[in-house]
């Protein structure tokens, strides 16, 4: 197996094995209960703005939008204004399209030789991995929108239809809800692909597995105490509100596995601002997709453009005017 995917594995794993053993074991409650999923919130919300507020003040003194089909030019050349705004209302409409539907990813091709035709080289639709992403990112959020239930009380009707409308499909009880099965289906394909195409392994480095074996690793182990063993709701409950209350509480009865659970989902909040998953906030203050294409409209200058003392040919022929002679290089004086 590649170390590339073999070691994030083992780091998760065992991750998971020393929340489980400190709980059951050496009774680390407080630890992996309260005192890491603070650190954890507080990493991520320091993380979260120190790279937003990097990203904000850096300079971007031109523009640089990442275009796609016509630029507004004469009256009657039809301009693209979706994806080639020149205004900031098509901005607008070009971001809202990118981050609710994902669309410079909804027209990703892939390129490959075509062996039925002499090894040309043709390029296809790659809609598995748009709707993969979707399916991923919209589970997700589900997810952690509805685990927001647990620190609530009352919970909000909002949350209770979300609940209801995620949990719609009755097979036994307790019923499923869909949004943790996708999001469980949709992640191992998009780890699946990150393994099995060869391009996409090429390119990929430890860090790009390690996120998508903790999220396996929630997913999993949030089935598992839905599913297929008892935990107690009201322990948690009561955890969580503490948490969220700032007055935490150890309650008894709840077991390694949820604290393994909150262990993993803690490593994710921490990890997340120095990974790739910041692109949630760099999205919005990516200068290729919030900046107006209107560069043939108006002119752009870069604003701390400094006065620079130039030298002239008069200036330099009157510095070295005699060893130019001496060279036997014309002059435009002799004296």
């Amino acid at each position: 197996m590649n170390q590339k995917y073999l070691i994030p594995l083992t780091a998760v794993f065992l991750l998971f094995i020393v929340a489980y053993t400190g709980v059951e074991g050496a009774g680390l409650q407080w630890f992996f209960g309260i005192v890491f999923p603070y650190a954890a919130i507080i990493a991520f919300l320091a993380g979260f703005i120190y790279k937003v507020l990097g990203w904000a003040s850096s300079a971007v003194p031109f523009r640089i939008p990442t275009t796609c089909g016509q630029q507004k030019s004469l009256p009657w050349i039809k301009q693209n204004c979706i994806d080639n705004p020149d205004t900031s209302t098509g901005v607008f409409i070009r971001m809202i399209l990118e981050i609710f539907l994902f669309r410079s990813l909804f027209r990703n091709t892939k390129a490959a030789f075509n062996k039925n035709a002499s090894n040309r080289l043709s390029y296809s639709w790659e809609i598995f991995l748009w709707v993969g992403a979707l399916a991923f990112h919209y589970s997700f959020l589900v997810v952690l929108l509805r685990h927001f239930r647990f620190f609530t009380s009352p919970v909000p009707s909002c949350l209770k239809f979300l609940e209801y409308f995620d949990g719609i499909v009755q097979l036994g009880l307790p019923g499923i809800f869909i949004s943790g099965v996708v999001l469980l289906a949709a992640t191992l394909f998009l780890l699946a692909r990150r393994i099995f195409d060869a391009k996409v392994t090429y390119i990929s480095q430890a860090a790009d597995y390690f996120p998508l074996f903790l999220i396996i690793g929630i997913a999993a182990t949030g089935l598992a105490m839905r599913y297929f063993t008892k935990v107690d709701i009201i322990g948690i409950k009561t955890l969580t509100m503490g948490l969220a209350t700032l007055s935490p509480t150890i309650p008894e009865g709840v077991g390694g596995l949820f604290y393994g659970h909150i262990f993993l989902v803690s490593i994710l909040f921490a990890y997340f601002p120095a990974s790739k998953l910041m692109h949630m906030g760099g999205i919005f203050l990516s200068p290729t997709r919030n900046m107006a294409n209107n560069t043939r409209a108006k002119r752009h200058v870069n604003p701390w453009n400094y006065d620079v003392k130039t030298h002239t040919y008069e200036e330099y022929e009157d510095h070295f005017r005699e060893k130019m002679i001496e060279a036997g290089l014309p002059v435009d004086k002799k004296e």
